[in-house]
């Protein structure tokens, strides 16, 4: 049985118990004593009682059974051999449980006269629209078959006990039914600790993200010196071929970060003015019937996915770029085709609506009380702005910026078509660089080790991009603490 299917089934039980619930306490409802709790609270406790804990079993009994299965298909393998063609045990694993997950698309009489070669099995499982590996090999079969026999025999098991104890949730939810039980207190309680586990899970995923990272760094560190790479001017991330010299290659950080930063201030020079601006005259000067026309067409951009900003960079800006510039020298462009101003122009094009929708809300919320006041002391509309408006809402806009530069600093595919690859250490805006994002993602491509430095590196970088938000975090906390504090 479908974990699918028991879910809906212990969902059915949680509904009917809910109706009973309910109905059974409205029923001892007979004015001569107070009810504790309305009737719903005591359908909704039934319906919690008869669901969680089924449900935390279910999860519990599926985690097991794949840690169990797992184990059973590494006790059947035979013993591993120099001779073995398949190149590890893991490898062996999937190839079993991939043949196993083939073998259930097959009817019951191919699976009773099951053949004993992988050869023969090879067209039915191609009948069924199912391809494997050409490394499955024919001593797979039987521990395959013998997999899914197990693992229906544990589904069953568990879809059995699961809903058991569904059945006893509702029935103890039911005899707890009475006027002065405490229904409303057990599922206000049972809430708060949900959202607590919100919360945590919240919490824990980030906690995670930062210890995945935090270790495959060390481990980095361990072949590469971190003063070599927090302070070198050269990437170069290749190693030698053994018995070359151990000649290693270079994976300094500081041309990559001057790009990020680079880029990034780049785009907020076009779209913070382009995005302020424009929420201003949205949300002070225009009229009701322009606001609605102007503000979704703005934030059509937004809409707009980042490939197609890189590939509008790439086929048209760039070359319009480099041919005016060929054009007013008269001779060889000094705007190349991939540069930092073409990816921080189109990038700050893409963030126009960002800055301009965040900041047309704060604005938007300015108490009118404030505008009324300084237009009443003889200010004009724009002194009143410049003066009242814009200072009042400096801690939102500030957030909108933050939110703005973080998502300059982690874009990829646009830096990627317009600024290029190239790991350079200029200050020429007409030139190429590149960003931390983009060798990230160079890094975790292609045929490399897993554990190589080649590859580990891209999760110290990745460290490296997190503290970096993070310090900007703190500073823009800061900053709106204090202007907070001044105009409230």
């Amino acid at each position: 049985m479908s974990s699918l299917l028991v879910l809906a089934i212990v969902v059915a039980i949680g509904l009917v118990a809910f109706f009973i619930g309910r109905q059974r306490a409205a029923a001892q409802d007979d004015g001569r004593v107070k009810p504790h709790s309305r009737a719903h609270y005591h359908g909704w406790w039934a319906f919690l009682l008869a669901v969680l804990p089924a449900l935390l079993l279910l999860a519990a009994w599926n985690i097991g059974s794949s840690i169990y299965l797992d184990r059973h298909i590494h006790a059947a393998l035979p013993e591993r051999t120099a001779d073995s063609k398949v190149a590890s045990e893991a490898l062996d694993v999937s190839l079993v449980k991939s043949l196993a997950k083939g073998l259930r698309q097959l009817d019951a009489g191919t699976l009773a006269a099951l053949p004993a070669t992988f050869a023969e099995l090879q067209p039915l499982l191609a009948a069924k629209g199912v391809a494997l590996a050409s490394d499955t090999q024919d001593y797979m079969i039987p521990i395959a078959a013998e997999a899914n026999t197990v693992q229906s025999r544990l589904s069953l098991i568990g879809a059995a006990v699961t809903l058991v104890l569904s059945i006893a949730g509702a029935l103890y939810a039911f005899r707890q039914i009475a006027p002065r039980a405490r229904a409303r207190n057990n599922v206000e309680r049972l809430m708060l600790w949900g959202l607590l586990a919100a919360s945590t899970i919240a919490i824990l995923t980030t906690v995670g993200i930062v210890l995945s990272m935090l270790f495959q760094t060390i481990t980095f560190f361990e072949s590469v010196s971190p003063m070599s790479f927090f302070f070198g001017t050269v990437w170069d991330p290749r190693f030698a071929a053994a018995g070359s010299g151990g000649s290693q290659g270079q994976f300094g950080l500081i041309p990559l970060l001057a790009g990020t930063l680079y880029i990034a201030a780049v785009a907020l020079l076009v779209a913070v003015p382009v995005g302020l601006m424009s929420a201003v005259y949205m949300s002070e000067y225009a009229t009701p019937r322009v606001r609605s026309v102007v503000k979704p067409a703005l934030e059509l951009l937004a809409g707009i996915p980042t490939i197609v900003y890189g590939i509008f960079a790439v086929v048209t800006l760039g070359p319009f770029l480099r041919d005016l510039s060929a054009a007013l020298t008269g001779g060889s462009p000094f705007i190349q085709g991939q540069s930092i101003f073409t990816a921080g122009l189109v990038m700050g094009v893409m963030l126009i609506p960002v800055v301009s929708s965040l900041s047309d809300d704060i604005i938007t919320a300015v108490p009118r009380a404030m505008r009324d006041g300084s237009l009443g002391l003889g200010a004009t509309r724009s002194e009143t702005i410049k003066r009242v408006i814009l200072p009042a809402a400096l801690p939102g806009i500030v957030g909108a910026i933050l939110l703005t530069a973080s998502r300059a600093i982690g874009e990829t595919m646009i830096v990627v078509l317009a600024a290029g690859v190239a790991a350079n250490l200029t200050i020429n805006p007409f030139e190429a660089m590149t960003t931390i994002t983009v060798k990230i993602v160079n890094q975790l491509t292609g045929d490399l080790e897993f554990n190589s430095p080649q590859t580990l590196v891209a999760f110290a970088l990745g460290l490296t991009l997190f503290a970096l938000t993070l310090v900007m975090n703190i500073v823009a906390l800061y900053i709106v603490r204090k202007y907070r504090e001044q105009y409230e």
